[in-house]
């Protein structure tokens, strides 16, 4: 069994981080956070001649979700979503609004993310880890090797807490319990900004260090 592929792809405004993650053996992939240029992810799926069977929502902030309608209305895949993120999600269209997008609203997902659910792509298994604090429903998917992290966890920082339904406190005990726990060489794929590892930012990330005493 050949590794995963996971292809990163940043677009719009806000720099985001989109992910497909791909099994060339089956062919199956899913999308992570289809960002504003949903075109781009589907092209590349034909480039790499990929089968997408579902897209995973790490939230619900308009960054990430703006690709979602088309991406459905030219696949027809089902859409996964924490449910805590849900009013979030449904006010997409006005949140783009307040950066002067003009957005459709998203489809409605077709299926509730929870705490412990195991999805997969191909031969290979994730864990659905609820990790609220950036949102109330925010997840992170443990893959083999590696995490997609939405706005969780960046490189030498951590996901804004001053959002409305943001938590510093929840943020960083769910960084603490979910995501330092894992083994040191998982590499980490963020919403925003370049991949890191768990070990580079258990040792220099000042949010985690004690360097920075926010909470």
């Amino acid at each position: 069994m050949g590794p995963l592929k996971v292809i990163c792809l940043t677009t719009g405004a806000f720099a985001q981080n989109g992910y497909i993650v791909g099994d060339p053996q089956s062919g199956e992939a899913v999308l992570v956070d289809p960002g504003e240029d949903a075109e781009l992810f589907l092209r590349r799926l034909a480039t790499e001649r990929l089968v997408l069977k579902e897209v995973w929502l790490t939230h619900a902030h308009v960054d990430h979700v703006l690709g979602v309608r088309r991406v459905v209305e030219e696949t027809g895949v089902p859409v996964y979503l924490h449910p805590d993120d849900l009013p979030l999600y449904r006010k997409a269209a006005e949140q783009a609004e307040w950066f002067g997008i003009t957005a459709d609203p998203p489809p409605e997902p077709d299926r509730q993310l929870a705490d412990g659910d195991t999805l997969s792509v191909g031969e290979f298994t994730f864990e659905v880890r609820h990790l609220p604090g950036h949102s109330p429903g925010s997840v992170v998917f443990v893959g083999p090797g590696f995490a997609l992290v939405g706005d969780v966890l960046f490189a030498g920082s951590v996901g804004r807490t001053d959002l409305p339904g943001g938590d510093a406190r929840l943020l960083f005990s769910g960084i603490r319990e979910k995501l330092l726990t894992l083994p040191d060489e998982t590499v980490i794929y963020p919403g925003h900004g370049p991949e890191t590892t768990i070990g580079r930012e258990r040792t220099t990330n000042p949010f985690l260090t004690g360097d920075l005493h926010l909470v």
